[in-house]
């Protein structure tokens, strides 16, 4: 090879390598198998012809012909240390050899300059999804998705994408239904074919079921080698069947952007799950002219589609009637809390919410009675007895929840499928939640015989929170009270927060006695329930918070318990890398106290419930953010104002007593 337009890269240090050594190096883009034998120095193309193996992390070896040998550590191919030719037998022409310069500052390979890029079908499609407004990518690059890792690469580069590398792939996914769950639109999550693509599944159904807009990118093996059980080969499109909307693999002959157009279009219109499967080989076949698609004509705007006036003649009889209704919202009316508070506050009735629908109402409303439910308030649960007719916005009647089933209830829903559900109620109503409660309140002008409640609802929160002073008070010893931090968080947390909570006693007792403001945001787990959510979702939120105007400057809290935030803990290194502003908040008790009490509410032994945990405050200044340890009440307001005021990943470690829940 000529030295003419070589492009010399810096590969080595002057003494790096000793005798007899070799080390694979990069030059450029160049992978090269650098060798120091007999005196001199080599380079050679590092992959072996057999199957690719990388010759610079192979050995010199002696062969039975007396001769030493490059052995390639894969399958044992050998090739002469300087000149890269075989012993014969296979590939006669040995390896690409490349001019190599010992310099003072180092060791030197000549290597033709980097050739231009040839657009890929990937790159269409990684087009494709930014033009569909895909802002973020959390993920792990691995062998099996490289290509398409490039073309991602090359939208970051181009200022049109943030990729996030993670430690797990569930906490991709756990991002990415936080993203969406705040903002109403997809991120994606990628991976590696097999493990990398089973380790999102969980995260994508916390996704599916709380219909949050999610896409899927999992590389896979090759084309040709599906099914015989190559290494990593698994069947994704049956593992993703039941949790994706949408699942296609990205074949040779595929329409590649209208492919990614319809995965994109399938998240958004139906607010679930879409997944891509990249086999190896396809994500680098020339892209030839094809052009990249957007949502142009593809996407409909949402509607707000009035409901059957029979339904409508119907519920406003019932309402009229009634003299003490309330009001209970779900997280599927999250989108229509200004039109159903209006209706709340002309019935002067109150306004009950879902554990998933919490924040939807501030709770110093005149019209909010809280959470109803196991994580609920007593306000809630005795409105709702009290109550002759119940009028339900977007909920799904969990049993969680506990709508009582026997008083007549109004069910506004504008998904069809939910309207009775689980048992029958007196007026079914199907339309757009916020378009039915605008619609109800112009109906009602005057009622017969409604009682004004508020008084009432102003009187239960005195009750309640005279209650809560007496248990932020107690303390035996164990650590402080879940009132206590709580009652803390609540005048603590900005206005603006967005909170992700976790599962457990730590949820049960953020539901009770957090009271949230009007312009704060809580994500959860909800459907789902899954644990290890808070923290990955919290990465995600903050992400949505760098994207979209009506979301910048809010501060992003997670709050979990000990066993909670064990499940993705690494990814607060994941935070420091990204310089993600989370605070969050830790309950460590050193236990699953959620399952503790079940097992003896259910008269079982306590058994294998305790956890043998780390200073996670330690841990956090460990990874490079703030870390704080709270042993006493006392010290929480100190510790979160602190923490809150962080321009980074702060995490505050409560230890709590496990029975002041």
């Amino acid at each position: 090879m000529t030295t003419a337009n070589l492009t010399w890269r810096k590969v080595a240090e002057p003494d790096e390598l000793s005798e007899g050594r070799v080390k694979s190096a990069t030059a450029g883009t160049k992978s090269v198998a650098l060798v120091r034998f007999d005196g001199r120095y080599a380079a050679m193309d590092n992959h072996c012809p057999h199957q690719g193996g990388p010759l610079g992390e192979g050995s010199i070896e002696k062969g039975v012909d007396g001769k030493c040998w490059l052995r390639c550590p894969w399958h044992g191919w050998d090739f002469d240390p300087l000149t890269g030719k075989p012993p014969g037998g296979h590939e006669d022409s040995g390896q690409e050899t490349f001019p190599v310069e010992e310099r003072d500052d180092g060791i030197y390979v000549g290597v033709p300059a980097d050739p231009p890029h040839v657009r890929t079908v990937t790159d269409v499609m990684a087009e494709t999804m930014v033009n569909w407004g895909v802002k973020r990518v959390f993920g792990m690059v691995g062998h099996s998705n490289l290509g398409l890792a490039d073309a991602l690469r090359l939208q970051e580069q181009a200022g049109k994408l943030t990729y996030h590398g993670i430690r797990h792939e569930g906490a991709a996914s756990f991002a990415c239904s936080g993203y969406a769950k705040l903002s109403g639109r997809p991120a994606a999550c990628f991976t590696i074919a097999g493990p990398g693509a089973t380790n999102l599944i969980t995260g994508l159904w916390d996704a599916k079921v709380d219909r949050a807009p999610v896409l899927a990118l999992t590389g896979q093996v090759q084309v040709q080698v599906f099914g015989p059980g190559k290494f990593q080969d698994i069947d994704l499109a049956s593992a993703f069947q039941a949790v994706a909307r949408f699942s296609q693999p990205v074949l040779h002959t595929s329409k590649h952007a209208e492919l990614m157009s319809l995965a994109v279009r399938a998240a958004l219109q139906h607010r679930d799950v879409a997944h891509l499967i990249f086999p190896d080989d396809a994500q680098t076949l020339p892209a030839g002219d094809a052009e990249a698609l957007g949502p142009e004509g593809r996407l409909s705007p949402s509607p707000r589609i009035a409901p059957p006036e029979t339904s409508l003649a119907a519920a406003v009889d019932l309402i009229r009637d009634s003299r003490r209704p309330v009001v209970i919202v779900g997280y599927g009316a999250r989108d229509a809390m200004g039109e159903i508070i209006a209706l709340a506050e002309s019935l002067k009735a109150p306004v009950l919410t879902t554990f998933k629908a919490k924040g939807q109402i501030a709770d110093s409303h005149a019209n909010a009675a809280g959470v109803l439910g196991r994580s609920g308030t007593p306000i809630a649960s005795w409105f709702m007895n009290e109550s002759d007719l119940i009028l339900a916005f977007g909920a799904s009647f969990s049993d969680h929840t506990g709508i009582e089933p026997s008083k007549p209830i109004i069910q506004v829903d504008f998904e069809e499928s939910q309207l009775g559900k689980f048992h029958p109620v007196a007026v079914p109503v199907w339309g757009e939640v916020g378009r039915t409660a605008e619609i109800l309140r112009d109906l009602l002008p005057r009622r017969r015989h409604g009682v004004d409640q508020t008084p009432e609802l102003a009187q239960r929160w005195k009750y309640w929170r005279a209650e809560k002073a007496k248990r932020m008070g107690e303390n035996r010893g164990g650590g402080v009270s879940s009132a206590a931090v709580f009652d803390a968080l609540t005048r603590l947390a900005p206005d603006n927060a967005v909170i992700a909570v976790d599962v457990g006693n730590n949820t049960y007792s953020f539901g009770r006695y957090f009271e949230p403001k009007a312009g704060q945001r809580v994500l959860m787990s909800g459907y789902l329930g899954s644990i290890g959510f808070a923290f990955p979702a919290a990465m995600g939120a903050w992400a949505a918070t760098q994207d979209f105007e009506d979301l910048k400057g809010r501060k992003v809290i997670s709050i979990s318990g000990d066993g909670g935030f064990g499940q993705y803990a690494m990814e607060f290194s994941t935070a420091v890398k990204y310089g993600m502003d989370i605070t969050h908040v830790l309950l460590n008790n050193a236990e699953l106290g959620k399952i503790s009490k079940e097992q003896r509410a259910g008269e079982w032994p306590v058994w294998q419930t305790s956890l043998h945990n780390p200073n996670f405050a330690g841990f956090a200044r460990s990874c490079g953010g703030h870390g704080d340890r709270v042993k006493e009440a006392g010290e929480l307001d100190k510790a979160l104002q602190e923490a809150l005021t962080q321009k980074g990943p702060a995490l505050v470690e409560i230890l709590t007593d496990a029975e002041l829940v």
